[in-house]
């Protein structure tokens, strides 16, 4: 046998992978490592892609099962840190004594924790960034730890061994379009995280869309409501084909066109709402109601203070145009259900513009989504229906008037409207800017509780390890099982 060569075969990490990390990190989102490599392999890897950074310490928790009559242990192994430049002794040890650290956990040592040492679990994986030599099952009880810590946990693998912990994450990305892809909700056409973020990204977006479309069914449905009612107290109502504009030309073409913003290009740090209930989203829409519900009922109450008005009759000539042109002579003078009358008109025109402003209100961009002016068919819907009523108010057009069986008013009156429409504008978009800069910190004051716990289990649990003089344990002691609490003992290192 004649020796020819050496065949060396190297698995690189893809140029994506430390890039994404770091989106992902400088969007506060934790990163983890479930491998089936080695230890070591994973504590390498780990570092060069930027999970562990070179000042960094790395703890290796070594847990070994129960043997003859010695209980199950732990040791706490601290690795050394790559080579850093030369400094005092005392900034060393310093540095060493605040420096930031991560465990890292085998697969024999996670079974044995997960058996033996069940209260340790919960602080080992708040700081366990590398999890090597795992199995598919251990894979699976990773992620249903993390989330009994009430982490939202997503989940990338590309193999048949992380089908079960990419379905039982709350999302699971397959990298893969073999085994994995059966299993995971979501399937990657690139072999490489960079679809992490993306995904992350579309999901924000997903989640404001929603809420902004939420919103604004919510004010559609108050700002025609606020109308009716006024008009009631006049036994009048808003015409059938008034409700039809409504309903088909403003409100269907607007919700379908508001939802189609793409989503923001970066990954930010901040969260979006996560619930409808939320305080700033119902102040929102409160503040909304409350400014087209204060500008509706000042329409209403002035138009019935102008000097031309009287209650509407088919001879009635406020706009002193001939008769033949504003009215159709053949119609029955007296109009039975009182749709016909100059607070109709006036509330119709008005709330048609608030309908728009409250659209492009709550059609919010960054940090979430595009600005609303890369959404071409919202933009040009909101034009072209703005451009149509300013039309129709300024410039009455009798075959549209008796439609939409509006009534002529002065052009003084029309233009009015219009001043009112610019101000209900202004308004709402002072009271939105306003409720995204302060309400949130406004309720948090108002509502705080001293001492309050944070809401998640490991944001708890992070508060009480800062405290925790003794942890992380050092490298010189030695943790056994036994009954609570757990024992510790020095070991000597010679």
């Amino acid at each position: 046998m004649d020796f020819l060569g050496l065949i060396i075969m190297q698995n690189k990490i893809k140029p994506e992978t430390a890039g994404v990390l770091h989106d992902l990190q400088r969007a506060n989102i934790r990163t983890l490592m479930v491998t089936g490599d080695n230890m070591l392999t994973g504590i390498s890897v780990a570092r060069d892609c930027g999970m562990v950074h070179g000042h960094e310490r790395i703890i290796i928790v070594d847990a070994a099962p129960p043997k003859d009559s010695q209980p199950a242990s732990i040791r706490w192994n601290y690795t050394d840190n790559p080579p850093q430049e030369d400094r005092e002794n005392q900034t060393a040890e310093i540095a060493m004594e605040e420096a930031p650290y991560h465990f890292a956990l085998s697969g024999r040592a996670f079974a044995v924790i997960m058996e033996f040492f069940p209260q340790l679990m919960h602080k080992l994986a708040l700081k366990t960034t590398v999890f090597a030599r795992m199995a598919p099952e251990q894979k699976t009880q990773l992620v249903e730890v993390l989330q009994s810590m009430d982490y939202i946990v997503g989940m990338c693998g590309d193999g048949a061994n992380d089908c079960g912990a990419l379905k039982r994450a709350h999302s699971g990305i397959s990298l893969s379009e073999l085994e994995a892809s059966v299993a995971s909700p979501f399937t990657s056409s690139t072999s490489n995280i960079s679809c992490v973020p993306n995904l992350i990204r579309e999901g924000r977006a997903a989640l404001i869309t929603s809420f902004c479309v939420f919103k604004f069914m919510a004010l559609y449905s108050i700002i025609q409501y606020t109308s009716v009612i006024l008009l009631y107290w006049i036994l009048s109502n808003l015409g059938d084909f008034q409700f039809l504009f409504i309903d088909v030309v403003i409100i269907l073409i607007v919700a379908f066109t508001m939802s189609l913003n793409p989503a923001w290009k970066e990954l930010v740090w901040r969260r979006p709402p996560s619930s409808l209930i939320s305080a700033p989203l119902l102040c929102s829409v409160l503040m909304q109601i409350l400014t087209c519900l204060l500008f509706q009922v000042l329409v209403f109450t002035l138009v019935q203070q102008q000097s031309w008005y009287e209650k509407w009759t088919p001879e009635s000539d406020a706009c002193n145009i001939s008769l033949s042109q504003s009215v159709n002579t053949t119609t029955s003078p007296h109009d039975h259900k009182n749709i016909k009358n100059y607070e109709n008109t006036s509330l119709f025109y008005v709330s048609s513009f608030q309908y728009l402003v409250v659209a492009i209100v709550f059609s919010k961009g960054k940090p979430f989504r595009q600005p609303s002016y890369r959404n071409w068919p919202f933009m040009l819907s909101c034009a072209a229906l703005y451009a149509f009523l300013l039309f129709i108010m300024l410039h009455p057009i009798p075959a549209i008037d008796r439609f939409l069986e509006i009534v002529c008013v002065p052009r003084e009156w029309r233009l009015i409207l219009l001043v009112i429409v610019v101000g209900n504008a202004a308004v709402s978009l002072l009271m939105e800017e306003a409720n995204d800069r302060w309400a949130s910190a406004l309720f948090s004051r108002l509502f705080r509780q001293r001492n309050k716990p944070p809401k998640g289990r490991y944001r708890h649990l992070a508060l009480e390890l800062q405290e925790d003089a003794d942890w992380p344990p050092k490298s010189s002691i030695v943790t056994y099982a036994g009954v609570s609490p757990l024992h510790t003992c020095n070991h000597s290192t010679s």
